[in-house]
């Protein structure tokens, strides 16, 4: 019985599509996949429904109508796995920085007893590859400026890469949460450790995309460098 969904945001993410859909439904029979596109113009959408006939039953689509940031794409897609009840919910990329064969360890360290297990590349076994030294240090200090200010003993704040059980989500305050980017990321871990949640990191070898863009951009860098102070305020 499927008690897994990976939730994949996605934006002009024609060529990873069937990709990564196969990638990991292969993994286990436990795992379904939810896509939730941002009205992709390259025919994202089209790729999606493809691999919905492929893997019927197990591949699904949240149609968006624009470009709404990576934050409520997420938030979106906590919901629909709520309402369907899945025990295990996953963050991942689309274009295979993170590896799938990851996502069972991740949840094995879930079904270990801990509520979000985090796919580490700054915990102890963690690593990055194909990335840039100036894009190395920014990603490092920035998490270093997270922990300074949040208070919070997690080594990759900024990850991506996450499973979560069913009662950490449902007990946070996903309606008061409006960050897009990063900061979303950072947010949600920041509420699982207010809420004393067990939060464990899961060390993974982070690879820089091979297709597509990246979706970094000054607005988003912003957002997550003054975002930790609001966080501090929030309701979560």
């Amino acid at each position: 019985m499927a008690d897994t969904l990976v939730i994949i945001p996605t934006y002009n993410e024609k060529e990873n599509i069937a990709l990564i859909s196969e990638a990991i439904l292969v993994q286990h029979d436990s795992l379904h996949l939810l896509f939730v596109d941002d009205h992709s113009p390259d025919g994202t959408q089209d790729e999606i429904r493809n691999a919905m006939e492929r893997y019927p039953g197990r591949v699904f689509l949240i149609g968006r109508s624009g470009k709404l940031g990576l934050g409520t794409a997420y938030i979106a897609g906590f919901k629909w796995a709520l309402e369907r009840n899945y025990e295990f919910i996953f963050e991942m990329d689309s274009d295979f920085s993170h590896d799938p064969k990851d996502v069972l360890r991740l949840k094995q360290r879930c079904l270990d007893g801990y509520d979000l297990a985090i796919g580490s590349r700054y915990c102890t076994g963690g690593k990055i590859e194909n990335w840039p030294f100036s894009r190395w240090l920014l990603s490092y200090f920035a998490n270093l400026y997270v922990r300074t200010i949040l208070w919070i003993n997690i080594k990759d704040s900024t990850a991506g890469f996450k499973c979560y059980r069913r009662k950490t989500l449902e007990n946070i305050a996903l309606e008061v949460i409006d960050f897009k980017g990063y900061a979303f990321q950072i947010c949600m871990k920041y509420a699982v450790i207010r809420k004393k949640f067990r939060v464990s990191e899961v060390p993974i070898t982070f690879k820089d995309r091979v297709y597509g863009e990246s979706k970094m951009s000054s607005g988003i860098f912003k957002e997550a460098l003054f975002g930790v102070w609001k966080m501090k305020r929030m309701p979560l």
